[in-house]
């Protein structure tokens, strides 16, 4: 019989939590070295653009739409089930948030009313929307580009780089949308504050119970613990969203500039040149940075890791005390993460996800340690202003974000 507790305490669905956000600044980083080639065919693009009656967007979102629903087609939700499972997933959340903010001493500020249980054709659809407002900085900057320089957004904005593009755009989502659980979608970049939607992919969370063989209902219970604290993070924490979007504005703004400066750098031969001298750095997407983007980029790792890590910390720790079968579950999702099969793995190789999910590990053993060590209040310290955050290092080595915060305290 499998020995349960020594399993490897890895994340449970690397998928499940990995992020839009991730995976938008990993495609913003690809559209920057697109960019970079259709330069070097400038006079196709032209030719392209003129035929077209003028540059097109980045990103050709109806291709996108077609490309992810052709990858999850024969699915016709009833509106019965709909309303089934939405009831079903209302109560489940609903019983969750006491049960947090018990945990984690913290008050929700509103009633968590936005849970909306998609297929995974709705699931696209919504992220699709996500998307366009993560996208809408280059987009808007190319336009007025566009005003300054028809040269320039032929260049960037041009219909093989947009076929590109979309394409691979449609392709992730399609991929995502077989795979994903659950998800808290938090507007980002959006012109005013919205409540978050939780969102729970049923197909997907049904096929990995019966895959699994575990109690259903416990898992949806886990699954709903882990989305319902990301709500907690960002709605109990206002100043998060707005950290986060500042992050993301000015990660934008140097893509956008760097697109602008492709001539003076050499085209695609510069990117050539960026990825040969940064071979320490490991994934392709970061090997292709300037230093000031991956400075950021390291920013904005160090938050989704510690976002997704105490996710996970308070899913494991409520769900060891309310689960019965939490061992079993536990093991069968690391087993299940960690026995990919040779497309996950392709996929995680190209868009640098490997990786990510390291430091997605990390951040539950920093939030893990720091409980462990000074307790949740403590840990909670975190959400309290900018700098509490920890560092991509202090996400590492968990001590020394606690010295820091101490002497902070002490001051």
């Amino acid at each position: 019989m499998a020995n349960f507790a020594d399993a490897k305490k890895e994340s449970g669905d690397a998928l499940n939590k990995y992020g839009k956000l991730a995976v938008g600044v990993g495609i913003a980083t690809v559209a920057a070295v697109g960019a970079a080639w259709a330069n070097s065919k400038s006079r196709q693009v032209q030719l392209a653009g003129e035929r077209a009656g003028g540059p097109p967007g980045m990103i050709d979102w109806e291709r996108v739409r077609a490309t992810a629903h052709r990858m999850n087609a024969n699915e016709t939700p009833t509106a019965e089930w709909r309303q089934h499972w939405n009831r079903y997933y209302s109560e489940l959340v609903a019983r969750a948030v006491p049960i947090i903010e018990e945990y984690s001493h913290t008050s929700f500020p509103r009633d968590l009313d936005t849970v909306r249980v998609v297929s995974r054709t709705d699931w696209a659809d919504a992220n699709i929307v996500s998307f366009k407002q993560l996208f809408e900085p280059i987009e808007r900057l190319n336009r007025e580009a566009q005003q300054k320089s028809s040269a320039f957004a032929q260049m960037v904005m041009g219909n093989i780089n947009q076929t590109v593009i979309s394409a691979e755009v449609g392709l992730l989502l399609g991929y995502l949308g077989r795979r994903v659980l659950g998800q808290y979608d938090l507007a980002l970049l959006g012109k005013e504050p919205v409540n978050g939607k939780v969102f729970f992919v049923e197909p997907n969370i049904n096929m990995t119970i019966q895959n699994m063989d575990v109690d259903g209902d416990e898992f949806r219970l886990w699954i709903a613990l882990h989305e319902t604290t990301h709500a907690f993070e960002f709605e109990s924490h206002p100043w998060l969203r707005e950290h986060f979007n500042s992050i993301l504005e000015k990660y934008f703004s140097l893509i956008t500039d760097d697109l602008g400066r492709l001539k003076q750098n050499g085209g695609i031969a510069g990117y050539f040149r960026r990825f040969r001298e940064n071979e320490a750095k490991g994934g392709w997407i970061e090997r292709v940075m300037t230093p000031e983007q991956h400075a950021l980029f390291e920013h904005l790792q160090a938050l989704m890791s510690i976002v997704e890590g105490y996710s996970n910390h308070m899913m494991n720790a409520i769900g060891a005390k309310l689960m019965p079968n939490y061992e079993q579950i536990k093991y069968r999702m690391d087993h299940r993460s960690n026995n990919k099969t040779i497309i996950d793995k392709l996929f995680f190789r190209l868009t640098g996800m490997n990786l990510k999910m390291e430091q997605y590990r990390l951040g539950e053993i920093f939030v893990d340690s720091v409980v462990e060590k000074k307790g949740i209040d403590f840990a909670n310290l975190m959400w309290a202003e900018e700098k509490y955050l920890p560092t991509l290092r202090e996400v590492k080595e968990p001590q020394l974000w606690i010295d820091r915060v101490e002497k902070i305290q002490a001051a």
